[in-house]
Order: structure tokens, then sequence, then C-alpha cells
């Protein structure tokens, strides 16, 4: 996946962070994760979403 987040047509695409954060989640690596659901949220201009992902990167903070 972390050559997919540097092609020019997908380094700005929420989705491919958010994905790359859950993923990372589950693998037990809460600081990157929480890094990426916090980049997914800069990307977006919707405000659920956005909401979500910073509630998604929270719970990585408090999984510490």
């Amino acid at each position: 996946m972390d050559a997919l987040a540097v092609e020019p047509a997908l380094r700005d695409y929420h989705l491919l962070f958010s994905v790359r954060a859950d993923l990372l989640s589950h693998l037990g690596r809460t600081a990157r994760a929480r890094a990426d659901f916090e980049h997914a949220a800069s990307l977006t201009r919707n405000e659920r979403e956005r909401a979500l992902l910073l509630a998604r990167a929270a719970e990585c903070r408090d999984r510490r």
C-alpha cells in the first residue's frame, strides 16, 4: 500500500489512507494508524467522514 500512496493519482485520495490505517490498526501499529487516520481526515471535504476518521484516530491513541 505504501507504493500506492505515492502515486500522483492517489496521494490525495483519503480512502487509501483510511484503508491503510484500518489495516495498521488491526496489526497493532496504532501510532502509524492514528497518523494515517488523521491524514485521511485532512484530505476529505465531507464533515461526517472527517468526524469518523478523527474518532478512529482517537481510538488508536486510547489503545496505546
